[in-house]
């Protein structure tokens, strides 16, 4: 069993509900193991299967932006939740995406949906894992960071917050300032002081209660504002 069944299983709030769940409710029950059944989540709160389905719903809708589907592109999508969460969520994922890829997604209501249910870092943290599925062939295709952008728009995350996160897959002559949200021309303090900011924005912590296997993923985002603050530090000659 991978760790999308034990998602699954171990707990659905919202996202059995609305137009999510009008996408993945059948697909759930035929999904699960015989003996295995749904526990429903009675605080309403996120829980990791209602981020993860999500997830998924919005991964097939940037996957068809372009207007087609490769199999290189499913191949890259197991590879990159292989190497995220393992080989057996990597294939369950890939049985729910395929069944994903048939539907019409109405992307506005389902992010209305997310919107309105997922707090801000978990919505910081579903556009770095769209990026990251969207760059997993080494390239973004420019109406999968279209879509990206639109998805941003309707979760209510800043231009600023959304250019950070995308300067980490997509680099440009500034992209060490982007992530951390400033200008070249900023001083060494003010530099120190949004180092601090993202640092504390981007805490693996602030999805803790996604569990584990997601707080692993999204130390990459913490690393990333690490690694822009070095990078910039060592040009400046900052010790």
């Amino acid at each position: 069993m991978g760790n999308f069944t034990k998602w699954i299983a171990g707990g659905l709030g919202w996202a059995f509900f609305g137009p999510v769940g009008g996408l993945i409710g059948f697909l759930v029950g035929s999904f699960l193991e015989p003996g295995i059944t749904i526990q429903k989540s009675p605080t309403g709160a996120t829980t990791a299967g209602d981020f993860a389905l999500s997830l998924l719903v919005l991964v097939s809708a940037v996957m068809k932006a372009d207007g087609k589907v490769l199999k290189s592109e499913l191949d890259y999508v197991k590879r990159y939740f292989s190497q995220s969460f393992g080989e057996g969520t990597a294939s369950e994922a890939i049985m729910m995406l395929r069944d994903l890829l048939k539907q019409n997604i109405d992307i506005k209501e389902v992010c209305s949906q997310m919107k309105t249910r997922l707090d801000y870092p978990s919505k910081l943290q579903m556009l770095h894992f769209l990026f990251g599925i969207s760059m997993a062939d080494g390239q973004a295709h420019p109406r999968e960071i279209d879509l990206i952008q639109i998805i941003s728009g309707y979760f209510g995350v800043t231009s600023k917050d959304y250019e950070s996160i995308k300067s980490m897959f997509v680099p440009n002559t500034d992209t060490a300032y982007k992530i951390l949200e400033i200008e070249p021309t900023a001083t060494n303090e003010e530099l120190k002081k949004a180092y601090r900011k993202m640092a504390v924005k981007y805490h693996p912590d602030k999805v803790a209660y996604l569990g584990e296997d997601f707080k692993k993923s999204a130390n990459e985002k913490f690393q990333k504002v690490n690694e822009a603050y070095e990078k910039i530090k060592k040009e400046r000659g900052i010790v």
